[in-house]
């Protein structure tokens, strides 16, 4: 018997026997399925976070305060102002740092935004909401890829004057009109009980790398939120935006240096360092590699649906052997040998697996 024969038979045999066909490529259609599901949420999910950073900003260095992991209390510095600190406490970033970093590297930096923020009560027209406040320089659009749906953007002898002026996001608008697409521009807006006229909307940017709303957000310029808002003389962050990917690792280098120089750390570096300074390249991956177990996860449980499918076509075979013991048995009597009828055997769950892939 060729193979052509073994084909028509196995046919026939599936034919004879729809229902247990169709219950039999289930297995390996929902273990199939479950691979092709896997596949999908890995790729999204890194598009995602890749889409997630991208939105912060391109060529990206993050610039954040931190505890020092070596203490040393033995020595004492002067620091800047001539007070006594001691080496290895906690330093903190201020604006000084980053106007310095700003002017120091031309080469390798072209632009940085100083940052700080907050949690803000908003009050328009006797409604009230809470948002995110955040204060910065003309520079944060450029610096995060940010743009004006509407009106302008603070400028900086505004800043320098800590004038009570800000633009808001398209989720500020929904809060306070009900409607995402509303325009508050040239509307005064209470933030913590003081009055602030809005200049402009910020574009829609979505979720951030860490899940935050970016369009929840009240921008201000950093001086006023410092001095009239916050009343802090320290910053929550720098984001600095490089000339390139290749200028990252250089301008990472020279930004540490600059403040270990500042700031009078003492050696061990890097685990003396009261910053940390964090490339769109380390966000990612840290991101991606919880995306990675997770992926990892879903692919077991695919492997196990794909392993359970094919046992259920091994079992639902065999069984069939034992029903079809007089079709065997007519065959082995009109000269089919042992061989013949495995290649029967075979075609049929060969076509449901392929079938129930397919």
């Amino acid at each position: 018997m060729n193979l052509v024969q073994s084909l028509r038979l196995a046919l026939r045999g599936l034919n004879a026997n729809k229902m247990r066909t169709a219950l039999t490529m289930l297995g390996i259609v929902i273990g199939v399925a479950v691979v092709i599901l896997v596949v999908a949420i890995g790729q999204g999910a890194t598009k995602s976070v890749t889409d997630a950073v991208n939105s912060l900003g391109t060529n990206l260095l993050s610039i954040r305060p931190g505890r020092p992991r070596v203490r040393i209390t033995a020595a004492v510095t002067q620091n800047a102002s001539g007070n006594a600190t001691a080496s290895g406490s906690p330093n903190r970033l201020t604006l000084d740092d980053a106007r310095v970093i700003g002017r120091s590297f031309p080469e390798t930096i072209l632009a940085v935004a100083p940052m700080v923020n907050s949690n803000i009560q908003i009050r328009l027209n006797g409604k009230d909401a809470t948002s995110s406040l955040l204060g910065s320089t003309p520079d944060y659009l450029f610096v995060n890829n940010a743009m004006m749906k509407s009106g302008r953007m603070f400028l900086a002898y505004e800043g320098d004057g800590a004038q009570k002026v800000c633009v808001v996001g398209t989720a500020v608008a929904d809060k306070l009109l009900g409607d995402a697409k509303g325009d508050l521009t040239g509307q005064t807006i209470l933030l913590n009980r003081q009055s602030f006229l809005i200049l402009g909307m910020l574009a829609p940017k979505g979720s951030g790398a860490f899940g935050q709303n970016q369009d929840d957000v009240v921008l201000m310029p950093i001086q006023t939120a410092m001095r009239r808002v916050m009343n802090t003389n320290h910053l929550n962050m720098l984001a600095v935006r490089c000339k390139s990917p290749e200028a990252m690792p250089l301008a990472q280098q020279q930004i540490s240096n600059l403040l270990r120089s500042r700031h009078h750390t003492r050696p061990p570096y890097p685990d003396n360092d009261d910053f940390q300074v964090m490339s769109q390249t380390e966000l990612m991956e840290r991101q991606q590699s919880v995306t990675g177990t997770m992926t990892t996860l879903l692919s077991a449980v695919a492997v196990i649906s794909l392993v359970v499918g094919g046992i259920g076509i091994m079992n639902i075979m065999l069984v069939s052997v034992t029903e079809r013991t007089r079709e065997i048995g007519i065959r082995k009597a009109v000269g089919a040998n042992p061989r013949d009828i495995m290649m029967q055997f075979l075609i049929e769950s060969s076509i449901m697996s392929l079938l129930g892939g397919l």
